[in-house]
């Protein structure tokens, strides 16, 4: 079904903020870091793929993410609905049904046999398609995806991400040069601003994960000591 409301961004980002920490998708620590797959140390991690186990909460996220990307590009922009191996599978799935399009996806990688195929599904040249993913940090990895898009004729501009850090000034305007404009629910700003109303961490925590915010390559100097 085709969602007909559009919550304003503003309280979209407040309620996806208050779901992920719910359902203990967001974990900060400041004692023992989390390390991400760059290799670096974070106080924060968060882990939307969990969401899936929470249909209540699922189904709302994916009428809001439907909604603001019909808001931002428009209710006829689309023609097919991609997802990123593998965390993107199920959100575009659901976003493609709300939209009533044809889903597709999109491997990280040449399967290796058979037809030796990233691209799962059907895409026609022109089609033009919006990738769906449950996060993005610095929005590299997208590109690959965008770019085996392309490669069958079909066009992608647009993205559409559940949660984007909001951290590195570098994302919107590498997605922007490679032609691709974000689309997304909250940021860890978001988040750590319903984590403080809602008292979920303790101070301490909380002021360790908004130095890292502000500047996470000061954080992790101080912390090693350099």
């Amino acid at each position: 079904m085709i969602p007909s409301t559009y919550p304003d961004p503003a309280t979209i980002a407040e309620m996806t903020a208050r779901m992920l920490l719910d359902i203990g998708a967001v974990h900060f620590n400041a004692e023992t870091p989390f390390v991400h797959s760059n290799g670096k140390e974070a106080p924060t991690y968060v882990d939307c793929r969990k969401l899936i186990s929470y249909p209540r909460i699922r189904s709302t996220l994916m009428d809001f993410l439907t909604c603001t990307v019909f808001r931002n590009a428009g209710l006829e922009a689309f023609d097919n609905v991609a997802g990123g191996e593998t965390a993107g599978i199920p959100f575009a799935a659901l976003v493609a049904e709300r939209m009533a399009l044809p889903m597709s996806y999109v491997r990280k990688k040449p399967k290796g046999h058979g037809r030796n195929a990233r691209i799962e599904g059907e895409l026609r040249p022109g089609d033009r398609v919006l990738l769906v993913e449950d996060l993005t940090t610095d929005g590299g990895s997208k590109l690959s995806f965008v770019d085996a898009i392309r490669a069958t004729g079909a066009t992608c501009g647009h993205t559409a991400v559940i949660f984007y850090y909001g951290i590195f000034d570098e994302t919107i305007p590498r997605l922007r040069a490679h032609g691709v404009e974000l689309h997304h629910l909250c940021t860890w700003w978001d988040v750590l601003a319903e984590a403080r109303r809602g008292e979920d961490f303790d101070a301490a925590t909380l002021a360790s994960v908004a130095a890292f915010l502000k500047d996470p390559e000061a954080w992790r100097a101080a912390r090693s000591g350099g």
